[in-house]
């Protein structure tokens, strides 16, 4: 059997190893030159119940790329505000090994590949088109393209084009799989009722701040520091894809996190107001790099899936990540993707679909975000183990523990353990 990922994000990535792992030909078509997507500026892993679920999907037998992150951590066990215990790793090592670990694994790549339509048969994709012309077949499809662009969603509804990581001006905007195959986009919305999020942070060069400030951040692994009061603007709180960093604290204080950059926490910061702040007289954005203007949009397209992660109304596509539901974070996409990944070989063999049952985080987190996009109150969250709604909800059910022998035997109790593995 043949699986088709569409996007390389942390989601596709995870949705090829484990289609792989189920004895799948697997070719994923990313429309830039690097795996990643997102996953290039991120950083922080295992905050709150981010722990839980990393666990739960090692458990699960799918924690290739859980592991990869962890090798590469700056800092472990930080605190800051809203955040316990998080891991930071770092994003300038990060995507030349997750590509050579694809490969290795024997996943076939192709870059600068976007895919631009669909050829259906029915209810079916026979296979997919690409902007450079090519047509290519498979058995089963997965979409992970994420919810971000193209440039005009970004203008629409954001300050305009930032000039992120995706870098659409370069390599074209991304196109909804889902809706070329018939089914209409589901948005995420603000509180004010317009369409999508702004990105919850931006990249400041470490060499363009103070070298106190740097050794500062470089030793902690964070800083916070105080904005000055003319400058704290609580309203742009409303707009943040992150809602677990939608706190006072984040409006009344520069946060930065050592990434291999210093990750500032904030959806954008004008430019002439962070220069006022001691350390910061000099510094510069990398990404993006209108970062004094605005940063990209993102959930302007969801697919309505299952459970099981299958798109409705269409019998062989599956998505993973922000294309899935009004997610955030890498864990939350890894963690769909892989459920994606293997379902799409279940599929391809006549096999049931897996759902993973509501006594576990992830399959808990899939099953009420699904639920709550239903509802016009549920399409203004975003869901996350690391804060807001779902974590109080995590708690609340008892499925948040960093004891990782506990959530080994939860998984194992339900006889969940290394299920991703196989077919």
């Amino acid at each position: 059997m043949k699986v088709i990922v569409i996007g390389s994000g942390w989601s596709g990535c995870a949705a090829a190893l484990t289609a792989k792992k189920a004895g799948a030909e697997v070719v994923i078509h990313e429309k830039t030159d690097m795996v990643l997507g997102l996953g290039n500026v991120g950083g922080i892993m295992r905050n709150n119940g981010r722990y839980t679920a990393a666990e739960e999907i090692i458990a699960l037998g799918a924690g290739d790329l859980i592991n990869i992150t962890d090798s590469l951590t700056r800092h472990k066990n930080m605190d800051f505000p809203g955040h316990k215990h998080a891991w930071l790793y770092d994003v300038n090592k990060i995507e030349p090994i997750v590509r050579n670990y694809l490969l290795d694994s024997g996943i076939k790549l192709k870059l600068i590949s976007r895919v631009s339509d669909v050829k259906m048969d029915g209810n079916k994709i026979d296979g997919i088109y690409t902007a450079n012309g090519d047509y290519e077949e498979a058995d089963v499809f997965i979409e992970t393209t994420g919810s971000t662009g193209p440039m005009g969603n970004c203008i629409r509804y954001g300050n305009g084009c930032s000039m992120c990581i995706l870098r659409c001006p370069s390599f074209g905007p991304r196109i909804s799989i889902s809706k070329c195959a018939g089914v209409e986009d589901l948005h995420g919305e603000r509180s004010d009722g317009n369409y999508g999020a702004f990105s919850g942070s931006c990249k400041l060069a470490k060499d363009t701040m103070s070298k106190e400030l740097v050794s500062e951040l470089e030793n902690k692994g964070v800083v916070v520091l105080k904005v000055p009061k003319e400058d704290i603007n609580l309203d742009k709180l409303k707009a943040k894809v992150c809602q677990q960093y939608a706190l006072k604290d984040f409006a009344e204080n520069i946060v930065l996190l050592d990434t291999g950059h210093a990750k500032l926490m904030t959806s954008y910061y004008p430019l002439d107001k962070l220069r006022k702040i001691p350390g910061l007289e000099n510094v510069k954005f990398i990404d993006p790099y209108s970062g004094g203007k605005g940063n990209s949009i993102r959930y302007l397209s969801v697919a309505p899936v299952s459970n099981d992660l299958h798109v409705r109304g269409v019998d062989n596509l599956f998505c993973g990540g922000e294309k899935s539901g009004l997610f955030v974070g890498h864990t939350e996409a890894i963690c769909t993707g892989s459920l994606a990944g293997h379902n799409a070989v279940r599929y391809a063999l006549g096999r049931p679909e897996l759902v993973l049952p509501t006594e576990t985080a992830i399959g808990d987190i899939i099953s009420y975000a699904n639920y709550k996009i239903k509802t016009a109150e549920g399409r203004k969250n975003r869901y996350t183990f690391a804060g807001a709604e779902y974590f109080n909800r995590m708690k609340e059910k008892g499925l948040y523990t960093t004891d990782k022998n506990e959530i080994k035997k939860r998984i194992e109790k339900l006889g969940l353990t290394d299920i991703l593995t196989k077919a």
